[in-house]
């Protein structure tokens, strides 16, 4: 299994890497990933574009207002943006302190949705407050993620290079586990099956033994026919799932979301109808396409080119996660961007591919994209610490 290290030539013949509580990373904007800035600006524009055209004629969700939802957007990229130059900025030490109270928070607020959570479409996922609501679900990935990685960073204490045994494998998976059972109480299937996507790529890059993965993905196989034999799914999840299979199944029931992005997606041929001009995004035919089916009004309005560019941008993403892992000799830091790269890369793939058609409908949001506060939020948070991340790799190299 290939990992993500460094050899000895490149981190620094004699150099005995420092601890990852060192001293407080100086902010050089010539030490900013602008690949990965420049990526997340064009995802975010296209985004705020993209929903603002699949809700303009929306009245049943805008109450008349066409401009709507490009303000609750631009409001949401506007608090992800505090939140990413926050955790940016901060020292490395307390982002170190701060996981595992991050963690905390996202069970407590996992428990908190099941207790007196709301349910929006056949899921209990959300808290709402007021006129927000919040998926603590989208947090926990994030939270699952600098979890794992400061388990693997304890463990390796003393070492460059972690040794990924029994011991760390059990760990790690604890730390996933109890996130998973809440989330998929609720249920939320396309959560977990990223959370799950997310897990594996860690422990992979981690260096875990090959029989510890295989054993990892039998068990994932085991627990979902589990699930479908135990009723924990809930019908029209098990019915997507068909679906997928044959979408002519249902046409008019669980096969009609797909068939619509089809059409959509379609529509756009190579270079698209234009903005605001896609007739299956005017007319609504497609479910939720603002939200979990978004690359649809890409597909339709912008043509092949456009939805290629949504997707080049995101590649950018997953590559530039992958080249800071690479780039520092933290352990913290390298589990924690490669599971970062891991999460975008499945997630990504996973609601571009429902779009298509060649994944089943999960209910996932396209990574900066989608409409939705507590995505964004998760994404925008995640970014930040690749950042830093990245200014802390910059500044040993320096100093």
């Amino acid at each position: 299994m290939t990992t993500l290290t460094r050899s000895p030539a490149r981190a620094g013949a004699g150099v005995r890497p420092r601890s990852s509580l060192g001293t407080r990373p100086l902010l050089r904007w010539g030490g900013i990933d602008w690949w990965l800035m420049v990526a997340v600006a064009g995802l975010l524009v296209l985004g705020t574009l993209l929903v603002w055209s699949a809700t303009t004629t929306r009245d049943d969700l805008t109450g008349g207002d066409p401009r709507a939802y490009l303000y609750k957007q631009v409001t949401n990229i506007t608090i992800g943006l505090v939140l990413m130059a926050v955790v940016l900025v901060s020292d490395h030490r307390w982002v170190r302190i701060a996981a595992p109270l991050a963690y905390l928070a996202s069970v407590a607020g996992l428990v908190l949705v099941l207790v007196a959570g709301s349910t929006i479409n056949g899921s209990r996922s959300w808290i709402v407050v007021g006129g927000m609501s919040i998926q603590p679900a989208e947090l926990a990935k994030l939270a699952v993620v600098i979890g794992m990685a400061l388990v693997l960073a304890h463990r390796a204490t003393g070492r460059w290079r972690p040794r990924v045994g029994l011991v760390e494998v059990v760990l790690m998976l604890a730390i996933a586990a109890v996130p998973a059972v809440l989330i998929l109480l609720q249920p939320d299937l396309g959560t977990m099956l990223v959370l799950t996507a997310t897990v594996t790529g860690v422990l992979a890059v981690s260096g875990a033994p090959r029989r510890w993965l295989a054993l990892l993905a039998g068990g994932g196989v085991t627990a979902a026919v589990a699930a479908v034999a135990g009723g924990v799914l809930k019908p029209y999840q098990v019915d997507r799932f068909l679906a997928f299979t044959n979408p002519d199944l249902d046409p008019r029931g669980a096969g009609y979301n797909v068939e619509q992005a089809r059409i959509a997606v379609g529509n756009g041929g190579l270079f698209g109808q234009g903005l605001f001009e896609g007739s299956q995004t005017r007319s609504g035919f497609v479910p939720e396409q603002h939200t979990d089916f978004v690359f649809t009004v890409a597909g339709e309005e912008l043509g092949l080119l456009g939805a290629g560019l949504l997707i080049a941008l995101l590649g950018v993403v997953v590559w530039r996660a992958l080249a800071i892992a690479m780039s520092t000799d933290d352990v913290f830091g390298r589990v924690a961007a490669a599971g970062i790269a891991c999460w975008f890369g499945f997630q990504g793939f996973q609601n571009i591919g429902m779009c298509l058609g060649i994944m089943p409908v999960t209910g996932v949001p396209l990574p900066f994209v989608s409409y939705g506060g507590s995505s964004m939020f998760a994404g925008l948070l995640a970014i930040g610490l690749l950042q830093n991340i990245r200014l802390r790799a910059t500044d040993r190299t320096v100093g």
